[in-house]
């Protein structure tokens, strides 16, 4: 091989390897999941809301979506927990100063902790609060409270200590909360979201029932009562006493109504011709096999 002026073959051409399986750039994937509303795909602008679950939307994706399930293709995948706007909690969320350019990339932060002016661009994990929406970083948080703040609901197991012990106030807004049970990570990873998704169904378990079957309930009930008042109100073995019949002076004033009315179409008959009698059949009489649109005349097949 060789000197005939072609090429020399090498091993990679004549062994095909298997090609390596194609990874998801995570930059990429943490760009989308911060920058980028979960459901519609469009860039995160405020309202901006959150699930049970961390994951950011737009609040009109989010309204479109209740109102038409088959707005987003995917919809029941990403938010299919949602069932109404109670399942969603508006974020509180403090832009930077200064604000970036409107011609500035995508990857610039629009947001900050509070506490600690840390970007929210995914490189450090956020917490929102349940009662108030407020959002910070877990490590500003963490500091301000003195300690880890227990996240319950991605545990989905409640503290043994009573929740009245627990009782934060927000450092922002100064609302109460509840260390073990509203304090939500902000896009968590995937092990944080099945637990969160655990403690969501947990916490959907221990909800009373809808107030609307209970009214529907209590008005069967009322409705059972009054029967069995009137039941034990009329003696039994006997019908309820009928309606009171009609004034004597009413139903005589009907009677002569009929019968002059009567008179005057017998005089009407009386006066009329036999052409125009002969459309008319009385009681009486035999039917006919001819109508008055064939009476008279001759056809074939009569």
């Amino acid at each position: 091989m060789g000197n005939d002026g072609g090429s020399i073959p090498d091993r990679r051409d004549l062994v095909k390897n298997k090609p390596k399986a194609e990874q998801a750039d995570k930059a990429n994937q943490t760009r989308a999941r911060w920058f980028f509303c979960a459901l519609s795909k469009r860039p995160l602008q405020e309202p901006i809301v959150s699930c049970a679950l961390g994951k950011l939307y737009n609040k009109d994706a989010i309204i479109e979506h209740l109102l038409d399930k088959t707005t987003y293709g995917d919809a029941e995948k990403i938010c299919g927990h949602i069932r109404s706007l109670k399942d969603i909690k508006v974020l509180k969320l403090t832009p930077r100063s200064p604000p970036p350019p409107p011609d500035s990339s995508a990857d610039v932060a629009k947001f900050v902790c509070p506490l600690t002016f840390k970007e929210m661009n995914g490189g450090q994990p956020f917490v929102y609060i349940l009662t108030c929406g407020c959002v910070f970083s877990q490590s500003g948080l963490r500091t301000v409270l003195g300690s880890s703040p227990p996240n319950g609901n991605a545990v989905g197991e409640e503290s043994p200590v009573d929740k009245d012990d627990q009782l934060e106030v927000c450092p922002q807004c100064a609302t109460k909360f509840s260390r073990s049970s509203d304090i939500f990570m902000i896009n968590p990873p995937l092990e944080e979201e099945e637990r969160m998704y655990t403690a969501m169904e947990l916490r959907r378990s221990r909800e009373p029932a809808k107030k609307s079957k209970k009214r529907k309930a209590g008005a069967d009930a009322v409705a059972d009562e009054v029967a069995t008042k009137k039941k034990k109100g009329s003696p039994e073995g006997h019908s309820p006493s009928p309606a009171p019949g009609l004034n004597p002076k009413i139903s005589a004033a009907s009677r002569s109504l009929a019968q002059s009315l009567a008179a005057e179409e017998v005089k009407r008959k009386a006066g009329m011709s036999d052409a125009v009698k002969s459309l008319y059949r009385g009681k009486n009489d035999a039917p006919r096999k001819e109508t008055f649109m064939t009476m008279g005349t001759f056809t074939r097949y009569a």
